[in-house]
């Protein structure tokens, strides 16, 4: 009970302290989120695709806040935030918010479609980047790996690894970004 006391208290300070768009990196890992500051650099165009071969830039999808996580059907931790981050794409995702799931290096589209189905993801787009372009210009190295992005096209955060992200400390986290 007092743990929760003090993560809702740290939200809540950080929610007022953090200026429109910024995270509160402080609150978020109160909150188990152990988020590391991004380079505030604009991100990569490099294309990614559809299961139809169609590309997609990060581009495409300005002036809205990014939660993008490269990911693996061969990679437990991945598999088992999935869920979360479907429920949060259901949860906070519209015309300010998108979480993009981008499956990086060689995973079946049958592999990736058998999962979906299996863990019921039904709000998360099957996007590709197959040689890891994109995923290495970030400087991806293991997977998870999930980078934030605010609705001007800059990183502001990244964590390496598996989160809650139906948590509370990550829809305070969105709620962040998606300040004007």
């Amino acid at each position: 009970m007092l743990r929760m006391l003090i993560l809702y208290t740290a939200l809540a300070a950080g929610a007022n302290a953090a200026q429109g768009g910024e995270i509160d990196l402080d609150a978020a890992k109160s909150g188990g989120l152990e988020l590391s500051a991004g380079d505030q650099e604009q991100v990569s165009d490099t294309p990614f695709t559809d299961p139809d071969g169609n590309e997609h830039r990060l581009s495409d999808y300005a002036g809205q806040a990014l939660l993008v996580n490269f990911w693996a059907t061969w990679c437990a931790p991945c598999r088992e935030e999935m869920p979360a981050l479907n429920t949060l794409q259901k949860e906070l995702g519209g015309d300010d918010f998108q979480v993009l799931t981008i499956a990086s290096g060689r995973n079946p589209l049958p592999a990736i479609e058998k999962f979906f189905d299996e863990s019921r993801i039904d709000s998360l787009p099957v996007l590709l980047d197959p040689r890891q372009k994109l995923a290495r210009e970030f400087g991806v190295l293991a997977m998870p790996a999930t980078i934030l992005i605010d609705s001007e096209g800059k990183e502001v955060a990244r964590l390496m690894g598996p989160a809650e992200w139906d948590s509370d400390a990550a829809r305070q986290v969105v709620s962040q970004m998606k300040a004007p």
